[in-house]
Parts: C-alpha cells; sequence; structure tokens
C-alpha cells in the first residue's frame, strides 16, 4: 500500500453557504510537490434511504433538484445534524420527505460521490416495517411520494427523471439484498 501524501499546507480559498473550497499542498513519497483543491465537508454527512413498504414496493420522491433544474426522482435524503445518530437521521428523513417512520433500520453502508475532490460521505439506511408517521421537514414544496417496484428496476432506470447515481447504486443493492434479481 502506498504511503498517502503529506498534507504540507491548507488554505481555504472559498466559502459559500453551502461550500468550502479548501487548497492543499501535497508532498508525495516521491518529492513530487502539488497543490489540489477539494470541497471540505462542513457537517457529519448524509443519509440516503431506502424505504421499503413490502419485500418488493420501495418509496421515492420526486423533487426539484437544482442542480440539474428539473423535477428528479430519488430516494429520501439529508443531512445528519450534529449530535444525531445516523439511523436517527435516516428515520427523521423518512417523516419529513414521505410520511412513514421504519421499526427496522439497519445501515448498509456509506458511498462517496467524487472522492478526487469531494470529502462527503452519504451513509445508505435500509428502512423496512413502515408506518404512517410525519413530521415537517425543511422542503419548500410537498415531495411526490411515488411507489415502484423493483422487480422492475430496469424500467425505472431509463427514465429521464431518474439519474442521480447515489439512488441507483443503492437500489440495485437493496434489490440483490431482499433477492428480487428480475
Amino acid at each position: 500500500m502506498r504511503k498517502k501524501p503529506e498534507i504540507v499546507a491548507t488554505e481555504t480559498v472559498a466559502r459559500t453557504r453551502l461550500f468550502h473550497v479548501e487548497q492543499l499542498d501535497l508532498k508525495f513519497s516521491n518529492g513530487v510537490e502539488v497543490q489540489y483543491e477539494r470541497l471540505k465537508s462542513s457537517s457529519g454527512g448524509a443519509v440516503l434511504v431506502v424505504p421499503m413498504l413490502d419485500d418488493d414496493t420501495v418509496m421515492l420522491i420526486r423533487e426539484y433538484s437544482a442542480g440539474v433544474h428539473r423535477y428528479e426522482l430519488g430516494l429520501p435524503k439529508g443531512r445528519i445534524e450534529a449530535g444525531e445518530d445516523l439511523l436517527d437521521a435516516a428515520n427523521r428523513e423518512l417523516m419529513e420527505e414521505i410520511g412513514y417512520g421504519a421499526n427496522q433500520l439497519e445501515h448498509l453502508t456509506a458511498f462517496t460521490l467524487a472522492p478526487a475532490y469531494l470529502g462527503h460521505h452519504t451513509q445508505v439506511v435500509l428502512a423496512q416495517g413502515l408506518y404512517m408517521q410525519s413530521c415537517e421537514g425543511d422542503e419548500p414544496e410537498e415531495l411526490e411520494v411515488v411507489p415502484w417496484s423493483l422487480s422492475n428496476l430496469s424500467e425505472l432506470l431509463i427514465r429521464d427523471d431518474m439519474t442521480e447515481a447515489r439512488s441507483i447504486a443503492a437500489l440495485y443493492m437493496v434489490r440483490d439484498l431482499l433477492g428480487n434479481k428480475t
């Protein structure tokens, strides 16, 4: 295994409400010195929840996505608040976004988005044993809840409004975990 480069210096080059851009001066073990920029994560990460109504029905949401300026289908997700347990965060996001809580929550894995320049981790949680329970969230409009059959995953993925890679990867993972490989 290679030795990680030494961080010689760090400097904030830009900061907004959402983003913190940091410059890293690095020295590699072969003596090469370079500068990298990264988006530094400023929170405890995020959760992405796969809410299963039954063994084949996942509850998706349709919400506005500013990055692509359109409505996208995806899984409930959100920030883990400071001091909040990730399973508690997952259950809170379910209640805020789809109007359900879960009796069973299982942490499956963590995803990164673009690890070459982004230090953000998304914790993937499987939610089962759903029950109706809602609480107020921070979305600017009510989200549309869209039930979808995992056995029809291929049909979902050819849609123009289902492009978010974390949701797609999590759906495949859960489909295989639950045995719905059709």
